[in-house]
């Protein structure tokens, strides 16, 4: 090509791409109403994906339960928003240390109104695979994590595996963000470790075996 059409399309190029940033440099931030519709269609889109594991055939039921669903999304997300309030007012970092125990404080009573309704239309089945899409199914990946990934585990060990789990997931469903909620899982996979650990186990160990025979695999375990 010819040197100087080149040097010309090449200035063009750079022009058209500053044009382009200092058009990006010059986009609005969303609106308040931009955000609030697009928060409403993904708890939408969450909820319907609630429903239809639950799989309601009773329309006022389904209607019920879906009102509820997003009345909690909201409550949680109007708790977050006052705890962080009160985080900035102690001039705190907002993040799942300091937040913490003022979520465990806060959530309780909206935890316990919430599935109290959920069991006046749902089974104890149902209430368990809202609480494991709430928790983006943890409970089911982390235990079967353990079964592949530690050997010799005994009836026993594979009983307090589960009951740690639940345990995680009652307080994880609670959880603000997704982060959060692996926050949660994390601290009990740590005293699961740790009962492990003590009961004749090398977690450790198994979790090195397994990362050198799965590279670039993540371990659910752990993470």
């Amino acid at each position: 090509m010819n040197p100087r059409i080149l040097m010309t399309l090449t200035a063009l190029a750079l022009a058209l791409s500053g044009a382009t940033v200092l058009a990006q440099g010059r986009t609005p931030p969303p609106s308040a109403a931009e955000l609030e519709a697009l928060y409403t269609t993904t708890i939408e889109d969450r909820t319907a994906d609630i429903l239809k594991a639950v799989n309601l055939t009773n329309e006022a039921d389904a209607t019920m339960v879906h009102d509820l669903i997003i009345a909690q999304y909201r409550v949680m997300r109007a708790r977050d928003a006052m705890i962080d309030a009160q985080l900035r007012a102690m001039g705190k970092d907002i993040n799942y240390k300091n937040r913490v125990s003022q979520l465990q404080a806060e959530s309780k009573p909206l935890h316990d109104y919430f599935f109290a309704k959920l069991a006046e239309k749902l089974t104890p089945d149902q209430v368990e695979k809202v609480k494991d899409k709430l928790t983006y199914n943890k409970v089911k990946v982390t235990y079967d994590a353990y079964l592949a990934i530690v050997p010799g585990l005994t009836d026993a060990d594979k009983s307090r595996i589960l009951e740690l789990l639940k345990a995680a997931r009652e307080e994880a469903v609670d959880g603000g963000s997704a982060p959060e909620k692996s926050a949660i899982f994390q601290k009990y996979k740590d005293q699961i470790n740790d009962y492990l650990n003590a009961n004749g186990h090398d977690t450790a160990k198994a979790f090195k075996d397994w990362a050198d025979a799965h590279p670039n695999t993540n371990n659910p375990a752990v993470k």
